[in-house]
């Protein structure tokens, strides 16, 4: 998977921040998803990367915040087994995480990013559509699905992936560049 291992350096470095985001006092479901809805409308509206960057760091503390601390624990833990070439032991930790918060779609995003690793990209790409059902806007979800799509060789897939993630992040670090390239591999298939 060409782009695959740059994709999961950019989207794990995020995901860890926001997993060692200490969690504040507990906050009501209502009030966590009506500041998501406002961070969601910024990130569309960021003026450039940098702030579309802070925007996304808070996005995923508020995700954090949305679990217990024992699914955090098993969380942190997957992504240092991640970080370490570890897949199969990541595994286990995002399964146990899923176990105990199966409504936790960034439990099942760091699965797929496991099973990615491992060499699954069926798993994966079942854990992602499961990411997208609990939280449609999970552009790193959409991002993962799209490598997952070139690689399988359906570029036209990957193209409406991506399209998809830039509607909800048009600031993605190389979106435009990477939007640019799936358009010539879609097209030039197509003719």
């Amino acid at each position: 998977m060409r782009w695959l291992p740059a994709l999961l350096t950019l989207l794990l470095p995020l995901a860890a921040v926001a997993q060692t985001a200490p969690n504040p006092a507990p906050r009501g479901a209502e009030a966590r998803q009506a500041e998501l809805d406002r961070a969601f409308e910024a990130l569309k509206a960021a003026p450039d990367e940098r702030g579309a960057a802070l925007v996304e760091a808070r996005i995923r503390t508020l995700w954090a915040q949305a679990t217990s601390p024992a699914v955090t624990l098993l969380l942190r833990r997957g992504l240092r087994n991640l970080d370490a070439s570890l897949p199969g032991e990541a595994l286990e930790d995002f399964d146990a995480a899923i176990t105990l918060d199966p409504d936790h779609a960034e439990a099942w995003f760091l699965r797929a990013q496991a099973y990615a690793r491992a060499g699954d990209a069926t798993a994966a790409a079942r854990d992602l559509q499961e990411v997208l059902r609990l939280e449609p806007r999970h552009w790193g979800a959409l991002l993962s699905l799209s490598a997952l799509q070139e690689e399988r060789g359906d570029p036209a897939a990957a193209l409406r992936s991506l399209q998809a993630a830039l509607e909800i992040n048009p600031k993605l670090p190389g979106g435009e560049d990477r939007l640019r390239e799936l358009r010539r591999k879609a097209e030039g298939e197509a003719t």
